[in-house]
């Protein structure tokens, strides 16, 4: 893995993770993680991506923010690479759910990280290690994972 040439796409739950104070160890390990890919310009995500934080950060995590408090965060990540879901993102969706045998809103992610050109999916909904579609799945709340290690060397 080169550091410069890199693409991490990140899920929903590293996304939420890193703004959960309750959320221990796996709190520490997401907000790390996403300051890290801040350092490095930017990560890549989706609509979907930030639609899916706004709703659980104000309404299911144990000390929800304020919508207020959410807009500015989703505003921060729009200086991210963020791929729209179209019509072509869910025919694809489909596609990528029937030869993989994935739930749809997993094939979803999957599918808007190829279309991004990502490279890495940070997630914890799929198998580390796995490679869908072209793109490997990284767990970050494993520290095993060398391509987390990694990634995370790269930010010093």
């Amino acid at each position: 893995m080169n550091c410069m040439t890199v693409k991490p796409f990140v899920d929903t739950s590293v996304l939420i993770y890193g703004y959960d104070n309750t959320a221990g160890s796996r709190h520490q390990a997401a907000a790390a993680l996403l300051r890290c890919l801040w350092q490095r310009g930017g990560g890549f995500l989706s609509t979907q991506v930030l639609q899916e934080f706004y709703v659980n950060v104000t309404r299911k995590i144990p000390q929800p923010l304020t919508a207020a408090s959410a807009r500015g965060i989703v505003q921060d990540y729009c200086a991210w690479h963020s791929e729209p879901i179209s019509c072509e993102t869910v025919l694809q969706a489909s596609e990528v759910q029937e030869r993989n045998q994935l739930s749809f809103w997993d094939a979803l992610i999957v599918a808007a990280a190829t279309r991004s050109g990502a490279d890495l999916l940070l997630s914890e909904d799929l198998k580390a290690g796995q490679i869908v579609e072209g793109v490997r799945i990284v767990i970050p709340f494993v520290d095993a994972d060398p391509y987390l290690r990694e990634l995370l060397e790269c930010c010093g």
